[in-house]
């Protein structure tokens, strides 16, 4: 981030993390929908998910069944004597829900809409598009999005490109995230970036900013100052 955050045209969040503090709610999540293969194999998704930071859930359970289970139990028969694909998905979804209903919502939203009342809003974010417009409108929080509220199937990085063509996402923008796919992603679609550190995954968040020589944050309230 190299300028003033009200010379941005675009802002561009990413949801966990950022906007809601539900990165714990989603490690839990994945660990109780793989739980059925064993500790260690649920453990090995976890490892991958905080690995993975804004990579879609589809992903990461596609990885689980075919990299980490037959390793870890190679019997299994996903769909036969353990969940499908479509059965982790639609467990890990239920788990979700309620978490993301109930979570912390970043303080300072209000104010840093009103202090950027030229620059267009929108959420990029790995987690499902449909579950992301339902619990941003139950939680009356889209209105702040006029850029849109966007998620997978489609990555971040689909999503920057296809917004930027458009001309949804209009430059300057900046990218406020919180894993190194947020920052990777805004980096390849030419996106400032900032690091927001509060309810971040990522453990050496302090050594990658610095070695990247990153902007960062504790909270989204802290770019008002």
């Amino acid at each position: 981030m190299n300028k003033y955050i009200g010379t941005y045209s675009s802002l561009v969040f990413d949801c966990d993390g950022v906007i809601l503090n539900s990165n714990h709610i989603k490690t839990e999540a994945f660990r109780v929908t793989s739980l059925p293969w064993g500790d260690v194999a649920a453990a090995d998704l976890v490892a991958y998910h905080i690995a993975n930071g804004g990579v879609s859930r589809h992903r990461k359970f596609t990885y689980f069944l075919e990299t980490i289970l037959p390793k870890r139990v190679s019997t299994a028969v996903p769909g036969f004597d353990r969940p499908s694909l479509d059965e982790l998905l639609f467990n890990y979804a239920q788990l979700v829900h309620g978490g993301l209903m109930s979570c912390c919502v970043a303080e300072g939203l209000e104010e840093l809409r009103l202090k950027t009342p030229d620059s267009n809003w929108c959420i990029v974010s790995g987690g499902d598009q449909a579950e992301l417009r339902e619990i941003f409108s139950a939680r009356n929080l889209d209105h702040f999005f006029d850029g849109g509220i966007y998620g997978s199937p489609d990555n971040k990085d689909t999503i920057l490109a296809r917004e930027m063509a458009l001309g949804n996402i209009r430059s300057p923008a900046l990218f406020i995230g919180d894993s190194r796919y947020d920052h990777e992603a805004s980096k390849r679609a030419g996106l400032d970036f900032v690091f927001v550190s509060g309810w971040s995954d990522v453990e050496d968040w302090k050594s990658y900013t610095s070695s990247n020589r990153l902007d960062s944050v504790n909270k989204i309230a802290d770019l008002l100052l």
